[in-house]
């Protein structure tokens, strides 16, 4: 399949997924089994630096799950965009967030510059992904602008990758190309699916 195919199969997923996403009923109820999924993890139980993403829009609700994190032993990240890439920062409560670009509850631009919060991508054990669509292999199409896939880049080959998502937003394949990164996990309210990880891009 050439570039234009390829192109024009994840508009099309990205179309539906955003239909699904939307019309998923019961949000706040449905995402509190998925983010119950991951805190039982015997990985995240394990990880020590933990990002998390802070939830947009219709993706799969975090922010409910966030506090009691940031309350506990963990050391919990978030991300933010920054000259047009993903910024790592260490969240200690979530009056250090304010809303930012797209939307999206961000770290206060005066905190950014502290030391102490700002954090390697080299440090997490385990990041969690968001996205639109997914398959079961841990293929995943984001919104098309690549900041979590130049970010995943970087990550250590044993940081485990797991994306939240409803499971309307699974697909039985989800196109990939050489720069897309898969998922070691995808986890929805039905089931915990297997990636392959980034063993799927050598």
């Amino acid at each position: 399949m050439n570039d234009a195919a390829l192109s024009a199969q994840k508009l099309g997923i990205r179309k539906a997924a955003h239909l699904a996403r939307k019309a998923q009923p019961d949000k706040e109820a449905v995402s509190l089994a998925i983010t119950d999924r991951v805190l039982q993890m015997p990985e995240y139980v394990a990880a020590r630096y933990v990002m998390w993403y802070v939830d947009a829009r219709d993706e799969a609700r975090t922010r409910q799950a966030i506090p009691g994190e940031v309350a506990g032993d963990k050391a919990i990240v978030v991300p933010y965009c920054a000259d047009g890439e993903l910024k790592l920062f260490r969240l200690e409560s979530m009056d250090e967030l304010e809303v930012g670009m797209y939307q999206i509850l961000e770290p206060r631009e005066p905190l950014r510059e502290i030391a102490a919060k700002k954090i390697d991508i080299n440090q997490l054990d385990l990041i969690l992904v968001p996205g639109l669509g997914f398959d079961a292999r841990g293929g995943r199409i984001g919104h098309g602008k690549g900041y979590y896939d130049r970010l995943l880049e970087h990550a250590k080959p044993e940081t485990l990758l797991v994306s939240l998502a409803f499971e309307c937003q699974m697909f039985d394949d989800v196109p990939m190309q050489r720069h897309d990164i898969f998922m070691d996990k995808v986890v929805t309210e039905k089931c915990v699916y297997e990636g392959i990880g980034r063993r799927g891009t050598s």
